[in-house]
Parts: C-alpha cells; structure tokens; sequence
C-alpha cells in the first residue's frame, strides 16, 4: 500500500504537539481518526514510529528518522501547488508568520490589511513567540526577528534596525525626579528581561568604556508587559524605537539621558528555513514588508 498525505499530516501533527489529542485539536479531527491514521502509517512502514507511554509519545528510533523525509515530502507537495497557483497568476494558499509580541502588535498587525488588499486569497496565520523557534517545528513559513540570527538553518532578508532609546512616562519622573547621570539612574526603578539577560544591557557606556549591563527592580519575559508597565509609571525602560515611537510621540513616554544615550541600534531580520523551497507568498511578505518598513519613521 502507498503512503497517503493525509497520514503524513497526522504523523507530523503528532510530533510537534507532542500527544494525539493536541494533534487533533491542531487538525479539527477526532482523536480516533489521527490513532487511525497513525496506525496505518506504521503498519505500512512495518515499524512503530512513535512508542506509546502513559504520559506522553516519544518517537523510536526509526520515527526520528522519518521525520526530515516526511517534512520533504511535504513540503514538495506545497511548492509545487504553489508554483502552479503562482502561473495562474495569483497568489493563494496558507502563509505562516512568526513575531514576537511588540513587532507583531505595534508594526505588523497595522500593515496586515495593506497585504491583504494586494493579495485577497493568501490566508495568513499570525503568531506570536518571545523566543526563537523552530520554523519547520511549528510549521512557520516567515518570522520576523530582532537581534542577530545564530541559526544556520536559516536564510534571512535584512529589513532595517530599530534604535534603542531609555524611556519613561512623565508621571514617573515626575515622582521620581529625572536622573541626568548613570549613577543617578542605577537608583531609580529599572524595568528589565527576566530572559534574555542580554537585552538588560542599555545603550550606555560605563566610565571604563562598557556597555552598561542594568539589574532589573521589576523583570518580565515579555517586552509588551514591560512597556505596559512603563506607561503605567512603575520605572525606566530600553526598548526598540518600533516599540515606543508612537507613545514618544504622544508624551505618553519620554526619552531618558538622551545626551547619554550612545547610537545603538537592532536588526530586523525576515527569515525563512533555509533548505526548503522559497514560495511566492514568502517573497510577496518579505517584499512588502522591505517597502513598507522604509516609510516607518523610527527605522534607522
């Protein structure tokens, strides 16, 4: 018997989300049906490709190695329905995109309804991750990050850098007084990352020439939470321009030790795996945000 999509789907579903139930939550199917489907693919393999405990699935040996050839597969099967979508004509079909919460909230969901009217039968899901992930896992086909990429894996599309500012909102220095040395600043209410540590260093330089790496008083893993919490007056922040540029604009935040502030900036990257076929929605997303992130007056 031939190995059908459909259980290749499942197989793969079942993998990323760790359990059968999760998988048909992901897929909109009974439970009954992804077993069914799993089973089928095993019995025509003639191997267990997942080993089946109480708590949890974990993949035998020959399962881990059929994952990469099963994402192949499918992936192919994707790149060809595009390509003959893309000689029609007309873009079409499933686009995944990944951003961390304050890019996805702040610069893109306002540039979405632009897209949309240029390419009305492209279906975008839009999700949010603090952290880098992995793009085959969570089955993400475009992510957008900030900071520099170590991952090899991945093929990037340079589309700018944001510049990093100290922050605060008025109510707060207006309590606390406006701190106009870095000694003074150390004392006040710093808002910082509970991870990574690297982003509580502030673009500042210590009297022996050094970044100034801060310790947080209030920490979150979240830079949206943060910027929520500066706007509610609880300390000083660094964030991204993106991030702030229109409450900066507003007087909802200002900027803190600005003649101090040294130029530092971070990278924004579209990124894409690297090993798999590069579809026409990829490069009509990667494009349109490279245009339309030129017109944004905060990119550096």
């Amino acid at each position: 018997m031939k190995i059908e999509l459909d259980e290749l789907v499942v197989f793969l579903a079942i993998v990323d989300t760790g359990s059968m139930t999760a998988a048909a939550e992901r897929l909109g199917q009974p439970v009954s049906t992804v077993s069914r489907l799993l089973g089928r693919l095993e019995e025509k393999l003639a191997t267990p490709l997942l080993r089946r405990t109480t708590r949890r699935l974990d993949l035998t040996d020959e399962g881990n190695a059929f994952v990469p050839d099963a994402r192949g597969i499918l992936n192919a099967v994707q790149a060809a329905e595009d390509r003959l979508v893309e000689r029609r004509g007309q873009l079409s079909g499933q686009l995944r995109i990944d951003a961390a919460t304050p890019f996805m909230l702040h610069v893109l969901v306002p540039l979405i309804p632009e897209y949309r009217a240029l390419h009305p039968n492209v279906t975008l899901t839009l999700s949010s991750n603090e952290g880098f992930i992995d793009l085959l896992e969570r089955r993400v086909d475009l992510a957008v990050r900030i900071g520099e990429l170590k991952d090899s894996t991945l093929h990037s599309r340079l589309l700018g850098h944001a510049r990093l500012r100290l922050v605060a909102s008025p109510g707060y220095l207006q309590t606390h007084g406006t701190p106009t040395t870095i000694a003074e600043l150390i004392r006040h209410e710093l808002l910082g990352f509970s991870e990574p540590d690297s982003l509580n260093v502030w673009p500042l330089r210590d009297p022996d020439g050094k970044r100034v790496r801060i310790e947080p008083t209030l920490k979150s893993s979240s830079g949206e939470t943060l910027c929520q919490l500066a706007l509610q007056g609880m300390g000083i922040a660094s964030f991204s321009d993106f991030h702030t540029w229109a409450d900066l604009e507003a007087g909802r935040l200002v900027e803190v030790l600005p003649e101090l502030t040294i130029p530092a900036s971070r990278p924004i990257q579209a990124v894409y795996y690297r090993h798999s076929a590069v579809s026409a929605k990829i490069e009509s997303m990667v494009g349109y945000l490279a245009d339309a992130l030129r017109r944004q007056p905060w990119l550096s």
